[in-house]
């Protein structure tokens, strides 16, 4: 189900799917998508999670049906961390197991990092510790002179491998993608592409999971080998030959791997 509730003036959207026994104190699965995403992203996996945990999705401010801050609010990863907190503090949940996607990941990393009692587990899907070792900031003229949509289209074998280009599975992601407030989307990218925290995953307590796509190319060779190294509790796990939005196009595979991680680490209420 679909829902809302307000932030600093800002309405954030998100979903509850829930068919967990009344009686059953199921965990929560909190996910969050990547930068230009949405929570929408995340539907195909909620049917194999929804029987056994509590799923909740959000859309970051500025995403999806979210609404977008004005110029004038801060945008950082505090803030970010701060809206995922509100929502689990508005939901009454004090701890929940995280999946993030890219972006969204950056979030979970640091949420866990800051506030290790609300994160049970950490699933990270294509999510290294921070964007500064990529190519982000040259998107940003590509953007200014293409379009949201067009860029993503330029750009598709970035996130997508060759046999799905022009698929409508492609077509879809595309659409949803360049609907997206092109200045804030800049804002958001633009940030993101300063920040890099690998030193700091030990800080990191919870089991992690990191699920690496061995082909993506967004972001140096080696951005993840900070996570094998630093991580506490980390599992590495490499999908060889797979492009960046592996959880678009490799869905069930991932609710698979997280399944799997998740009865590793099993943690009730």
């Amino acid at each position: 189900m679909q829902h809302s509730f307000e932030r600093e003036g800002l309405k954030l959207n998100f979903f509850v799917d829930d068919f967990t026994d009344s009686w059953a104190n199921a965990p929560v699965i909190f996910m969050l998508h990547g930068a230009m995403a949405n929570a929408q992203r995340f539907r195909p996996w909620v049917p194999a999670l929804c029987r056994d945990y509590r799923v909740v999705r959000m859309d970051m401010r500025g995403h999806g049906q979210s609404e977008v801050p004005a110029q004038s609010q801060t945008l950082n990863m505090s803030t970010l961390v701060d809206d995922v907190i509100a929502l689990l503090d508005h939901l009454g949940v004090e701890a929940t197991h995280f999946v993030g996607n890219s972006a969204g990941g950056y979030v979970g990393q640091h949420l866990a990092m800051q506030h290790p009692s609300r994160i049970k587990t950490l699933a990270l899907f294509g999510s290294a510790p921070g964007l500064r070792n990529s190519q982000a900031l040259t998107w940003l003229p590509m953007v200014e002179k293409f379009g949201l949509r067009q860029f993503l289209a330029n750009t598709i074998d970035d996130r997508f491998p060759p046999h799905l280009h022009g698929t409508p599975q492609a077509e879809e992601f595309l659409d949803a993608l360049g609907r997206n407030d092109i200045p804030f989307i800049a804002r958001f990218i633009e940030y993101m592409a300063t920040q890099e925290w690998g030193d700091q995953l030990h800080k990191i307590q919870c089991p992690t999971l990191v699920v690496v796509p061995g082909a993506g190319r967004i972001g140096a060779a080696d951005v993840y080998q900070p996570m094998r190294t630093n991580l506490r509790q980390g599992e590495v796990l490499v999908y060889e030959g797979e492009r960046h939005s592996i959880c678009e196009y490799l869905a069930d595979r991932c609710v698979a791997d997280l399944r799997s991680f998740l009865a590793r680490h099993p943690c009730k209420g």
